[in-house]
């Protein structure tokens, strides 16, 4: 039953996808390129990589499907977007190493993380904003700030789940960074609360198992803390940027085109699934 499912609603989606030749188009040349290097890492023998492109084809369709679902209808660009940052962020950026090749890699797909976010909560609160059956009535600037909000949210859970993964599986999701100073009050000779501050560091020994491990990174290397904080601030800075977009957008009554790009629309028939339920459920009552 499961499987007949999952096989109507894979279908259902591929469906979709013809009615929208140009987001078809990306989303066969995306798969044939992630199918392509699932084949390699195959015959490499790295299976953790072949799962990761067994999960990315799964998240192609997830646009695709979330529109079958909700009865809503994705803007090309918005679906394009999504596609791409899934492939740039798990073929690119985890496979082929993008993320320590490039430097700005991380900080660019953050960047876009907090701009889509923004997106997709502001279009959340839009939808539910412009149908009669909900008593919301809301000002440009509060759907701003909820798209705001929103998009920082799933950023905070994201170095959440970050730093979970490092913590319990010893993974490096938050990238370390070498730094040449410190300033720390656990140096503090007299175990009071003031700041050691140490400059001009060229090297770190380790010692483990009784070892001594020169580090060789010309630094002391700080372990994820600001990576965090530099993800979290240009997530901020895609936030903003999209929450005043969207500003202006309703303040316009929807005229921006722009922002139109990046806005969900709802389909006529969006609530019709619930309030036929409820009718059903009214007359067996």
């Amino acid at each position: 039953m499961a499987k007949h499912k999952i096989r109507d609603t894979i279908h259902s989606a591929n469906q979709t996808l013809r009615k929208k030749p140009k987001v078809a188009a990306v989303y066969l040349l995306l798969r044939i390129a992630v199918i392509a290097v699932m084949i390699a890492q195959f015959f490499n023998r790295n299976f953790e990589n072949v799962f990761l492109c067994v999960l990315t084809l799964i998240l192609f369709l997830m646009p695709t499907i979330l529109e079958r679902q909700l009865k809503i209808d994705l803007p090309n660009a918005l679906e394009i977007i999504i596609m791409l940052f899934i492939f740039a962020a798990e073929i690119l950026g985890e496979i082929q190493s993008y993320y320590t090749t490039y430097l700005g890699w991380d900080t660019m797909l953050h960047t876009l993380n907090g701009f889509l976010c923004a997106a997709i909560g502001f279009s959340l609160v839009d939808m539910l904003n412009r149908n009669q059956r909900f008593s919301l009535s809301l000002s440009p600037a509060f759907m701003a700030i909820v798209a705001f909000c929103f998009s920082m949210t799933i950023g905070v859970m994201w170095e959440f789940f970050e730093c979970g993964m490092d913590r319990i599986f010893l993974l490096d999701m938050q990238k370390d960074a070498v730094v040449n100073h410190i300033s720390t009050v656990m140096l503090d000779p007299t175990g009071g609360n003031k700041p050691v501050i140490i400059k001009g560091i060229t090297d770190v020994i380790v010692v483990a198992n009784g070892e001594q491990i020169p580090l060789g990174l010309n630094g002391f290397l700080d372990i994820g803390l600001l990576d965090t904080m530099k993800d979290l601030a240009v997530n901020f800075v895609g936030a903003v940027v999209f929450s005043i977009i969207g500003y202006f957008y309703v303040k316009s009554r929807g005229k921006g085109r722009f922002a139109s790009s990046f806005i969900p629309k709802v389909l006529d028939n969006f609530f019709e699934k619930d309030e036929e339920e409820e009718q059903n459920s009214a007359s067996h009552e």
